[in-house]
């Protein structure tokens, strides 16, 4: 929503590649997994998470006051994304603990979670930047995070004693196994991809004559449409190459109808990815050091997250179009 709202009001002088400083966001939610799964496994994760999640809603504040692109890169992309990848840390060791027969529903149903609030943050976004302007909806995201970060802080508990196992913050050991190895590899390049299409979406809708206050509906039907519980590792890849085939086919999506379609298969299978991309991660050793074995995972992978939409964003500057946008992020 921000992307197309930069785009056309705030940040018209700017490309779509200095504009996607939200990959920034992506990337950070996964990159503090590494030191924030060791300090889980410390015990070590009430103290982060109450800093953070404080930060996250200073930084909506002065989200709501930016005027300069770099302020924007500053709060938005920096601290906005580092805090919620402290924030967005501890969720899969936390289930970990609780949950081990059903681990695949519990990573389901939070993923859910996830997709209500990707349901309504863009939902309210387009229909309160025409009737009280940005700032106020930023300060109006502000307040709906004290709530929702409130109830996190008070309810997330860890259930087994800490962990000080061997091999430090970082364990090459763990890339011994090929198959966590491979995981890893195939982590990064799927986020090169894969948050292309959450990013485009509504700017490419705008730009085939879809009405903006319509294009940012799109998201939230991505958001929406990702609330899935299916578990193992094998229902993954068919899901992501159906990400892959929908990304191929959005360039040539230039109705409502057609759009709406792209957004609910491609948001249902990238939301299936990024429900359980952390699984399989978690399962490959034992417990104590899930924390540790999940955030190297996820800091490898946050280097995709990284590079994705900005590289979209040069290709579309390139091409004019998003046609070669998609080859590579389909790819």
């Amino acid at each position: 929503v921000f992307q197309a709202y930069y785009e056309e009001v705030l940040l018209r002088d700017k490309s779509l590649a200095q504009i996607a400083f939200n990959s920034l966001q992506y990337a950070l939610v996964f990159l503090p997994g590494l030191a924030i799964g060791r300090l889980f496994d410390l015990g070590h994760f009430k103290v982060p998470y109450f800093i953070a999640s404080c930060v996250l809603v200073a930084c909506n504040f002065l989200v709501a006051e930016s005027t300069q692109w770099y302020q924007f890169f500053l709060a938005q992309g920096i601290g906005i994304g580092l805090c919620s990848g402290i924030v967005f840390g501890p969720v899969s060791p936390v289930i970990s603990h609780w949950f081990q027969k059903k681990k695949g529903l519990a990573l389901g149903l939070t993923a859910v979670g996830s997709s209500v609030g990707g349901t309504v943050f863009p939902i309210a976004a387009g229909n309160l930047l025409p009737l009280v302007g940005f700032k106020w909806t930023v300060r109006i995201f502000r307040f709906m995070l004290l709530a929702t970060l409130g109830a996190a802080n008070l309810l997330m508990e860890r259930r087994l004693p800490p962990v000080n196992v061997q091999g430090g913050l970082f364990n090459p050991a763990a890339f011994r196994n090929p198959a966590y190895a491979l995981y890893r590899i195939s982590g990064t390049f799927t986020f090169l991809g894969l948050y292309t299409g959450l990013t485009y979406l509504p700017v490419s809708a705008v730009r085939v004559g879809v009405s903006s206050d319509f294009a940012f509906y799109l998201l939230a039907m991505a958001n929406a449409s990702s609330a899935d519980k299916i578990g193992p590792l094998n229902i993954i890849i068919p899901f992501t190459a159906v990400a892959g085939v929908t990304t191929f086919a959005w360039p040539y999506a230039t109705t409502s109808k057609s759009l709406v379609a792209i957004a609910i298969v491609y948001g249902f299978s990238c939301g299936t990815y990024v429900t359980l991309f952390a699984a399989p991660a978690m399962a490959i050793g034992g417990v104590t050091d899930v924390g540790r074995r999940a955030g190297m995972f996820t800091s490898f992978a946050a280097f995709g997250a990284l590079g994705g939409p900005p590289i979209s964003g040069a290709i579309n500057s390139a091409t004019r179009g998003f046609v070669q946008v998609s080859y590579y992020a389909g790819m």
